[in-house]
């Protein structure tokens, strides 16, 4: 992937904070994770859009996908690093990999990740982004993209460990806040929000390529 002119980078102090944060907890919280230029152009593309830019969110993969608005009920948009700003985000997020890769062997092999829209009364429940052995998404990242983010807007992020009920974190979605974390590790939920969320949810995964079913498809 190219770089385009003027990206900053991630420092190799930040790639060792997540390496260190995967390492002991499984999970690490970002404050200003990228430039406040950066985040505010992700914003600012992600509010250009039409409407129509946006489908249902969806649960399930490939041909399991169903719509189910009892347990989610956001839209999202894909990015395909078809605009300077999308290429820059993903530029930073290869680099993430790669740095991963060489500090803790994950085997990281690509990344995939899209705009998450909450209008007000949104919600996620309670899941999980991976399953043991049952899915190539091994890490996931959600960047926050709120700057007048208050308490009274909810909408925040319920980090749970295993199967307790207890919240083991919640991760309140203010401008350019970044989470990174276990993917079949943590089930999570989106608590219902109260004015427009905006994020872009991402996976690293790994290569589910075997026999004849070559990962990702041509």
């Amino acid at each position: 992937m190219s770089l385009p002119n003027n990206t900053i980078l991630l420092t190799e102090l930040q790639l060792d904070r997540i390496a260190d944060g995967l390492t002991a907890d499984g999970y690490v919280l970002f404050e200003d994770f990228l430039t406040p230029v950066l985040a505010q152009a992700l914003l600012q593309e992600m509010q250009s859009f039409s409407e129509l830019a946006f489908k249902p969110a969806a649960i399930g993969r490939d041909n399991l996908q169903q719509l189910n608005e009892t347990v989610r009920s956001n839209s999202l948009h894909w990015l395909d690093g078809n605009t300077f700003v999308q290429n820059a985000y993903l530029a930073i997020m290869e680099q993430l990999r790669i740095g991963i890769n060489r500090r803790l062997f994950m085997g990281l092999f690509d990344f995939e990740c899209h705009y998450s829209h909450y209008r007000r009364g949104d919600f996620y429940k309670r899941h999980l982004d991976a399953f043991k052995g049952e899915s190539n998404r091994v890490l996931s990242t959600v960047l926050y993209l709120n700057p007048d983010w208050c308490k009274k807007d909810e909408g925040e992020l319920i980090l749970y460990s295993d199967k307790q009920v207890s919240p083991l974190l919640m991760v309140e979605p203010k401008f350019n806040h970044c989470i990174i974390f276990l993917s079949d590790v943590f089930p999570h939920e989106v608590l219902v929000t109260q004015s427009d969320r905006y994020s872009i949810a991402g996976w690293f995964r790994i290569n589910g390529s075997h026999g004849i079913k070559v990962d990702p498809a041509a």
